[in-house]
Parts: structure tokens; sequence; C-alpha cells
């Protein structure tokens, strides 16, 4: 097998037409292609995509058909607009061949470092007093860092709509003050 990536990335929406208000886009499409082109820019089949909640909004044949345009082996920590009103995972995100069971939580390793992984920041995190990291979706860009936390959303200014790896989000917070 090839070398693999873990890339991460949060809050497509797709579909959704609120996110207009917020991104330089006329038309859900037009969002839509953007983004999948963005994703597929950088991610190869064979490489990982953690996506950290809202995937997409609407109609589940054309969420199914979004889902299959994106390279990767995608996970999902699911968010709150992947869940209905009830708090069950929606049909048409169930219904889509997540590399994983989509969950509300995960931890993962990269560079033999400890990745906590969920929709929401956190203030403290598992493990956070002894380095790990925390990777969250949900703000759109507008939390600043915290410690070793950190948005890793599309709409984040220095992520370009698309999914970055590991070393790339956490390059400028090495330094970082650990959260106790």
């Amino acid at each position: 097998m090839a070398f693999v990536t873990h890339y991460f990335t949060g809050d497509t929406h797709f579909q959704h037409p609120l996110m207009l208000k917020f991104r330089p886009f006329t038309t859900t499409d037009e969002m839509d292609r953007h983004l999948i082109d963005a994703w597929n820019s950088v991610v190869r089949t064979e490489d990982i995509v953690w996506h950290l909640g809202d995937f997409a909004a609407g109609d589940d044949k054309r969420t199914a058909q979004i889902f299959q345009q994106l390279r990767g082996r995608k996970r999902l920590i699911l968010g709150n607009h992947d869940l209905d009103h009830s708090g069950n995972v929606r049909k048409g995100i169930a219904a889509l061949a997540w590399d994983q069971p989509p969950t509300h939580y995960a931890e993962t390793k990269q560079i033999g470092e400890r990745v906590i992984l969920h929709h929401y920041a956190m203030r403290t995190w598992s493990a956070s007093a002894h380095g790990s990291w925390h990777l969250y979706g949900h703000s759109h860009g507008r939390l600043p860092p915290l410690g070793r936390s950190r948005d890793c959303g599309v709409d984040c200014q220095d992520l370009g709509y698309a999914p970055a790896s590991f070393q790339a989000l956490t390059a400028t917070m090495r330094d970082a003050e650990v959260v106790s």
C-alpha cells in the first residue's frame, strides 16, 4: 500500500444555503463544486480524511453524489447538522460509505502524537496536560487556537476550503502552552 496521509476538515455544509451568507459563492452548486475541487486537490484515493462534523444539509441523493466525488477514505465525527431533531444520525448521512461508523469522538495518533477529535471546541481534552492535540470544527474559523487546540473547518482563513494535514495544522502551534 502506498504511503497514506491523514487529513482533517469539517463544516463543509454541502448544499446548505445558509453558508452562502458567509462564503463567497452565489449558489450552493457553486460552493459545492469549489469544496469538492479543493478537497480533491490535496487528497489522494488512499488517504484518510477525518471530517469533524456538519458534512451536508439537504437532499440525501445529492449528498451521496457529492460523497462519491470526494477522494479518500472518509471518517465522520458527528456534528450537530449530521443529526436529526431526536439526536440520531440522519439517515442520509448514516447511509454513506464511511471508512468507519460515524462517531461523536475519536482519538488518533499522528507522527507519534495523540490527537483528540471532536466537532466542538473543548477547553480541556483527554491528555491535554500531557501535550495531546485537539482538532475541532463547528466554529467556522471564529475561535482562535487555544494551546494545542484549533479549528480545522473549511472556513478557517489559512485552509483555503481544503482538508489539511496534521503537520500543516500544527506547524505554527508547536510551542503552544499545554492546557491542563
